[in-house]
């Protein structure tokens, strides 16, 4: 397509996929970025169905701005299925308020592409993808595919012809918090005291941000994230549901 490419972390030796590098590790093209003085960079993961950008001055580009990106420019074509996309809940607020002020909806699902595309598939919508990179557009594929995601952004940024930094920051995302208790057994979430805590913590936020609580799929672990307007609030929230967890987990 006539760009000048510098690849990194392309030397497989069957041991090394994703290791310091790639979209689970982007700090190295961030880095290569800068040094080459390059437009854009370009993060798969080993398989290639995830994807994270990096704009010309080193700044992450997560699958939300990536989105947002390809949201507005299928709305501007013509190309959206339906007046909105879908996403999981740990999609950023930000991100939300943004479609919303575009006139876009987010239908939420919960994590794992595959929830996504399911979505998509029986509600009709053609862009879908998850913050940490898994981008799926049904016109071209029916999973992640980082390759065709950065094409679309890649075609944005060119037709534009402004720098990434402008094209690919489309809204500033809302202090988000992620905390991990971990458990013996039992239903901690099931203890009063834990309820009464996620409820207080609910009603503090109240429309200034949301609280997402959501049990491990594969470990004894309880994942707490609180996300608004206000970081000092948000942190205090979660710092007191991962309390009342510990006192019960204990």
């Amino acid at each position: 397509m006539g760009a000048d490419v510098i690849t990194i972390g392309a030397e497989p030796d069957g041991m090394n996929i994703n290791r310091d590098v790639g979209s689970t590790s982007p700090a190295a093209l961030s880095a290569k970025v800068r040094e080459v003085r390059a437009d854009i960079g370009i993060a798969l993961d080993g398989d290639a169905d995830r994807v994270l950008m990096v704009d010309e001055k080193g700044h992450i580009i997560d699958g939300d701005q990536i989105m947002a990106v390809v949201a507005e420019s299928f709305k501007a074509d013509g190309r959206l299925s339906r007046n909105g996309i879908v996403a999981t809940v740990m999609s950023n607020l930000g991100f939300e308020r943004h479609l919303m002020d575009i006139g876009l909806s987010l239908a939420r699902t919960s994590v794992g592409d595959r929830y996504v595309l399911e979505r998509m598939l029986s509600d009709g919508y053609n862009v879908g993808g998850e913050q940490s990179g898994h981008i799926i557009l049904s016109d071209y594929s029916t999973t992640g595919d980082g390759l065709v995601a950065a094409l679309q952004v890649l075609a944005v940024v060119a037709g534009k012809e402004r720098p990434a930094s402008e094209i690919c920051h489309r809204f500033e995302p809302l202090p988000q918090i992620l905390k991990n208790v971990r458990y013996q057994s039992g239903k901690p979430l099931e203890n009063e005291k834990v309820q009464v805590a996620i409820a207080d913590a609910e009603r503090r936020l109240a429309n200034h941000g949301r609280l997402l609580i959501r049990p491990s799929g594969t470990e004894p672990v309880i994942r707490v994230m609180g996300e608004g307007d206000d970081r000092e609030l948000v942190e205090t929230v979660v710092d007191e549901v991962i309390d009342a967890l510990k006192r019960v987990a204990a």
